[in-house]
């Protein structure tokens, strides 16, 4: 059996699939050949981006933060394509509060703080957590390797700023969790990688004014622009397709060192 060298033939689960990081993904990981189930809020447009897209992509309703949700999801991938391969982690939430709100007297609200890392830090390892128990069914390549899982992290995790101690700590976790998740899985032939990426043109930046997107755009070094999604994308790919990536947290952020 080849190496995973190519998407093509590839089983995914995409958490986040219908919007932003998670949407570039699938498009592209579909045109590249692969099979790929849509994990996202029932409320989300999952349905109807599967359908647009088309190809071997359905979608399956799930809270990567409930158990029962993410066991139905990893079940439809080997109902529907036979097996799986991949997990990749691009559901995510954030709020923005500082520590102390000393104008108000009021604290971080802990429930903000909690919910944060419920869906971003334990949603992200729940996944993970589910998957590997079907990726470890597959034969092994030449190398080993029976499947990959990628996360989602952030700049954040590294250079947080004010009003972000609940997206960062969540976002660090996950940082702090990719080498011993692949050092726990290696006997197993499955890589875990993390993908930090900087400011890209995800639905919540796109709803800002054209100014503040603009002034954003200027605090990048290079390329001086937004991120755009597809290139986010193209590094889970190229990740999917390079075996000797294991255990690392890579940045996609044009330089950029976030200010306080």
């Amino acid at each position: 059996m080849a190496a995973i060298r190519s998407c093509k033939g590839l089983v995914a689960i995409v958490t986040g699939g219908a919007s932003g990081l998670g949407r570039a993904t699938v498009e592209r990981l579909v045109k590249q050949g692969a099979s790929v189930v849509i994990a996202d809020l029932p409320t989300s447009e999952g349905e109807s981006v599967a359908n647009t897209i088309g190809g071997n992509c359905v979608f399956s309703p799930t809270d990567v933060s409930k158990e029962a949700d993410v066991l139905a999801t990893v079940a439809k991938a080997k109902s529907e394509f036979g097996k799986l391969n991949a997990a990749i982690n691009c559901a995510g939430i954030g709020v923005a509060m500082k520590t102390y709100n000393f104008k108000k007297n009021a604290p971080h609200p802990l429930d903000d703080f909690q919910r944060v890392l419920t869906v971003n830090t334990v949603g992200t390892f729940n996944v993970i957590r589910l998957s590997v128990a079907e990726i470890a069914q597959n034969e092994p390549n030449e190398d080993g390797e029976r499947g990959v899982i990628i996360n989602t992290a952030s700049v954040a995790a590294f250079e947080g700023q004010q009003g972000q101690v609940a997206y960062s700590a969540s976002k660090g976790a996950i940082v702090g969790m990719t080498l011993p998740i692949a050092r726990d899985l290696a006997d197993k032939g499955i890589r875990v990688n993390t993908i930090a990426p900087g400011l890209f043109l995800t639905p919540l930046l796109m709803s800002l004014p054209d100014k503040v997107r603009s002034f954003l755009a200027k605090m990048v070094p290079y390329p001086q622009r937004l991120g755009h999604p597809d290139e986010y994308a193209h590094l889970v790919q190229s990740i999917i397709e390079n075996p000797m990536l294991n255990g690392e947290v890579i940045r996609i952020d044009g330089a950029i060192r976030m200010p306080p």
